[in-house]
């Protein structure tokens, strides 16, 4: 296996801290926890919360157990092949009946707060906006799929405000957790953390070949297939609704990389989104299909890879920032962590560390406008006007030549 770009430098620069603070996990303020450690009684866990989504449509989701039989698992022994935990995010319908889902499972979190040296009663799993295996709404049409692949160290929840905003305006959204670089929790019980081991190390090659086994699953899905490991039953509808002729893919940070590899390689995915992502190792290869960047600190000016990545697409692109942004601003970090800052007895010069000067509220509402502009525009063919340059309704948004 490859090794993971944000760990291929030997040069402590800014960014490769940054890095390494956000390689353990995209929900929480790593590195903050002396505080909390230190106080002698327990504080109350908090609360932590997420915006709801403002599509017009009820959000459903249902967890998958895929196993892919034609790849091997060296980590795990022989006899063993590639598992991988994935969510399905839907416009569902008579909800009432179905609990809301939690951001991720409180095991799973556990061991991301261990692994980021925070109590493990530091915070309260935040709920969605997603109900447990709800009927799927069906309007008709079949939802055009978009597939998001997270970043180094992390899990497939990462970017929930994305996922659910996206499902409550109608696509189906696949996330999914890249084994042995994501905290992730199987059926069984078992709980996998990222490994350390440089062997075993997963590069965007390798978030690529998950990613291109997972959207197999989803031609599967399309033609009736359950591709459950388990054979846990599928939402009503949901095999129904699924339109794999019109499927998207973004990512963050080695994700963005990963969705840039997979569209090189596979004429499946039409469109790319990649937030933030490095570009690293170099891609050489020529893209025609529409593919945006929304950049923070991996941009043209100060990443050369991703300055030779842009001279290779000629179709549609786009290259956008926000100002105040950081590398985790176009994701959950960005309205989590201010809710656990003062719990953790975190500066105001810490916060701005983790989360940029970019207002949380703001950046919510940029996670929910851009990448829903973007694929309405080429998986829906709704061309809108945001996409066009500067808007009013978002002066923080700068449009890169």
């Amino acid at each position: 296996m490859s090794t993971a770009p944000s760990t291929a430098r030997d040069t402590l620069t800014r960014r490769r801290l940054l890095g390494a603070a956000l390689a353990v996990g995209a929900a929480v303020p790593l590195g903050v926890a002396g505080p909390a450690r230190a106080a002698s009684g327990a504080p109350a866990p908090v609360r932590l919360t997420l915006p709801d989504p403002t599509g017009p449509y009820p959000v459903g989701t249902v967890a998958l157990h895929l196993v892919d039989a034609a790849r091997p698992d060296p980590v795990a022994g022989p006899g063993h092949h590639r598992e991988l935990m994935a969510s399905v995010w839907y416009p569902a319908r008579n909800v009432e009946r179905y609990p809301l889902v939690p951001w991720m499972s409180a095991g799973a979190l556990r061991e991301l707060l261990v692994a980021a040296d925070l109590p493990v009663d530091a915070a309260q799993v935040p709920l969605t906006a997603a109900h447990r295996s709800a009927p799927v709404r069906w309007s008709g049409r079949k939802l055009p799929v978009v597939v998001f692949s997270h970043g180094a160290h992390s899990h497939r929840a990462d970017h929930t405000v994305v996922v659910q905003e996206l499902a409550s305006h109608g696509y189906a959204v696949v996330t999914v957790d890249h084994t042995y670089d994501a905290f992730t929790e199987f059926p069984d019980g078992r709980i996998l953390t990222p490994l350390r081991d440089p062997e075993h190390a997963m590069g965007p090659a390798d978030f690529a070949a998950d990613i291109r086994f997972v959207l197999g699953c989803v031609d599967g899905l399309a033609a009736g297939r359950n591709p459950d490991a388990d054979g846990l039953p599928l939402p009503a509808g949901l095999a129904d609704s699924i339109d794999p002729r019109r499927i998207g893919m973004f990512g963050w940070s080695k994700g963005g990389t990963a969705t840039a590899r997979v569209m090189l390689d596979d004429p499946r995915v039409r469109a790319g989104l990649s937030l933030d992502g490095p570009m690293l190792p170099a891609l050489t290869g020529d893209l025609d299909r529409p593919f945006m960047m929304m950049t923070a600190e991996f941009t043209r000016t100060r990443e050369p890879s991703v300055a030779e990545f842009w001279t290779h697409l000629h179709g549609w692109r786009l290259d956008i920032g926000a100002e105040g942004a950081v590398h985790s601003s176009y994701g959950d970090n960005q309205v989590l962590i201010p809710q656990l800052a003062e719990a953790v007895g975190m500066s105001e010069e810490e916060l701005r560390d983790r989360i940029g000067t970019l207002a949380p509220t703001r950046a919510v509402r940029i996670q929910q406008a851009y990448p829903l502009a973007f694929f309405d525009r080429h998986l829906r063919n709704r061309p809108g006007h945001l996409l066009d340059g500067p808007s009013r309704a978002f002066p923080e948004v700068t449009f890169l030549p």
